[in-house]
């Protein structure tokens, strides 16, 4: 049988079962492992019941001792010599059976007790036991009473930590400004006293007040994190929006307290961010912002075309040619910072990609087209290009399969999750504060859920996920063959234009003619071959997966991380998305290749449980 209190995480403050909460607000994580070891051998295992008094019994949850007692006619009430009652030691050690029968015979669900005169709500909290807060709720539990320390059921969950809590108070309708005695709000709080990214930017998410002042001290978050030094809760601040100029009680800023403390790299975030703030009044940086995706796509097309004018330059000096790649290199790297969001930089492999085909295609135009005019080359190409644009420009603009949600229905989901013991990383998606459909996960790129989700590509700079994956496919393909083709014909083009001796001298003085024939040509060659390589291998292992397996590249990819965990083979293909290669296939495109198949159309945005597929009776899921 487990001891009493002895189920708290390292976050968590360690409250043994005579030891009530009150020895600060995060407790001693350091000397958790020695008052867990203490506490057992103060409290062993318990063989015979019969002659435990009632404190000990709630601790240890043995449900007929405290019954047997309570009918003798002991008060669930009477508080013990610690000032602790019945109700906070089953709380504290979240004992549901015993909170339902103390609170039938009498017990008072927000008596107050314990150092810090809490509820045995305000105890339930600092352990994170959410079944036990939302049992405390149901039978009326006040979560706005204020504790010794002054911090009311929200304050405790964001000081230690529970999102899940959080997240189910605010959807009750706790105000996520709510405010202790201090004035403080609970983003005060965590931008105060809790350093990492949570849950300062799980609150931001509920919208909290980001310029609300304290009582005392008239700081906003954003000063209580410069206080403390939280370099985290800074960063989350500033990119919700926080405002630099409200003054505290002493007529200081946010930078003004930077200052004071020599914190210089607030220091250095606070001055970027009140000059990135001032530019955007500017009308030109406002134009640079709408044109920041072409102006990028502009600049990689001309940098291609300078590495290419370099390599071609009139030069027998290697060494030269050298130098000038590198000073092109360190002013096309420098350059993009300024004029740039470190947002629109996620697009630098989109852009790279296109201006590589605009080029191949400037190359095929001016070198390849004169001799191939009629040919069947000529058509095939031109529709190869056609298809690279077309599915390019539907894998990038079509929606992957975004969750979307509004408040009340998140809130509803939360509530609905947590009550039936579901709200955990697996169903609920903190980021996005949704109930997660089945094969979806959250991109922080993008920073959305995606329905079944494989990847986030670079060369796209989209999620490839339910809504856009078929076009990814196709684009791939068509990317493959405008590589071959441009490859086939540099080749071509070396063999009746370039003097060659491969076949006396060998592979090294047949590179060194072709490139003393044409530098530029060997360079969109080389530029085709890369984009011909990793097109390809990705093509062939989408299709095996979709085929085969019927799985995405995360899926696959996260089977094959807990295998290696597991230390055990698991079998890819048995799953429940595999029904089959042709089944696969037409479910996959949405093809039923003449009446041959019966595609199975399944919206994977609004998938939670498990059905059985119609044709293969095999499991599927669905809503």
């Amino acid at each position: 049988m487990e001891g009493p209190g002895l189920g708290s995480q390292c976050r968590n403050h360690s409250h043994g079962p005579h030891h009530p909460p009150g020895f600060g607000r995060l407790g001693a994580c350091a000397h958790e492992n020695k008052e867990l070891a203490k506490a057992r051998e103060a409290f062993p295992l318990i063989e015979d019941s019969s002659n435990c008094d009632i404190v000990k019994a709630t601790q240890y949850g043995i449900f007929e001792r405290c019954k047997e007692l309570v009918e003798a006619g002991y008060d669930v009430r009477q508080p013990d010599k610690e000032n602790v009652s019945l109700l906070h030691w089953a709380a504290i050690n979240n004992r549901l059976d015993l909170v339902k029968f103390y609170i039938s015979k009498g017990a008072v669900v927000d008596q107050l007790g314990g150092d810090l005169n809490s509820t045995p709500l305000h105890w339930a909290i600092r352990q994170g036991h959410l079944p036990m807060v939302i049992l405390l709720l149901q039978y009326g539990a006040d979560p706005t009473l204020i504790d010794g320390e002054g911090f009311s059921s929200i304050h405790l969950a964001v000081l230690f930590q529970h999102m899940p809590i959080i997240a189910y108070l605010i959807s009750k309708g706790q105000s996520v400004n709510m405010t202790d005695l201090n004035g403080q709000t609970p983003l005060m709080l965590s931008a105060h006293k809790v350093r990492g990214p949570e849950p300062t930017g799980f609150l931001l998410k509920f919208n909290a007040s980001l310029n609300v002042v304290d009582k005392v001290q008239q700081n906003t978050p954003l000063h209580w994190a410069v206080a403390a030094g939280n370099v985290t809760a800074v960063d989350k601040l500033l990119e919700a929006g926080s405002s630099l100029d409200v003054r505290n009680v002493k007529g200081e800023t946010p930078l003004d307290m930077a200052l004071q403390s020599k914190n210089w790299l607030i220091i250095h975030m606070l001055k970027s961010e009140a000059k990135i703030r001032a530019n955007k009044k500017l009308r030109l940086w406002r134009w640079l912002q709408k044109c920041e995706l072409f102006l990028l796509l502009v600049l990689s097309v001309i940098t291609m075309w300078a590495v290419g004018f370099i390599l071609d330059f009139n030069s027998d000096s290697w060494l030269f040619k050298g130098c000038l790649l590198v000073a092109l290199f360190f002013l096309t790297s420098s350059f993009p910072r300024f004029l740039f969001g470190y947002k629109n930089f996620v697009y630098l492999p989109a852009a790279f990609l296109l201006s590589s085909i605009f080029w191949i295609f400037m190359m095929w135009f001016m070198v390849f087209l004169p001799n191939l005019t009629g040919t069947p080359i000529y058509f095939t190409f031109i529709l190869s290009i056609m298809g690279f644009l077309y599915f390019f420009y539907k894998t990038w603009a079509t929606d992957p399969g975004f969750t979307k949600s509004s408040e009340e229905e998140r809130k509803t989901n939360i509530i609905t999750l947590a009550e039936t013991g579901c709200l955990d990383f697996k169903t609920f998606c903190t980021s996005c504060l949704i109930r997660k459909p089945l094969r979806s996960l959250h991109c922080h790129v993008c920073n959305s859920c995606v329905a079944r989700y494989d990847q986030h590509c670079l060369w796209t700079g989209r999620c490839i996920g339910f809504g856009n994956h078929h076009y990814y496919i196709f684009f791939l393909f068509f990317l493959s063959i405008v590589c071959a083709w441009i490859m086939y014909e540099s080749y071509t083009y070396w063999s009746h234009h370039c003097v060659t001796t491969f076949r006396e001298d060998g592979p090294w003085t047949y590179l060194n003619q072709i490139v003393a024939c044409s530098p530029w040509i060997l360079y969109i060659f080389t530029v085709a071959a890369f984009h011909f390589s990793w097109s390809t291998f990705v093509l062939v292992n989408q299709l095996f997966q979709i085929a085969f397996l019927g799985l995405t590249s995360h899926e696959r990819m996260s089977l094959l991380k807990q295998s290696r965990r597991m230390k055990q083979t698991l079998s890819l293909r048995r799953t429940p998305y595999n029904l089959g290669f042709t089944q696969n296939l037409a479910d996959f495109f949405h093809c039923g290749c003449f009446g041959l198949v019966k595609p199975c159309a399944v919206d994977w945005t609004t998938q939670y449980t498990m059905v059985f597929h119609p044709a293969k009776e095999k499991v599927l899921r669905s809503v």
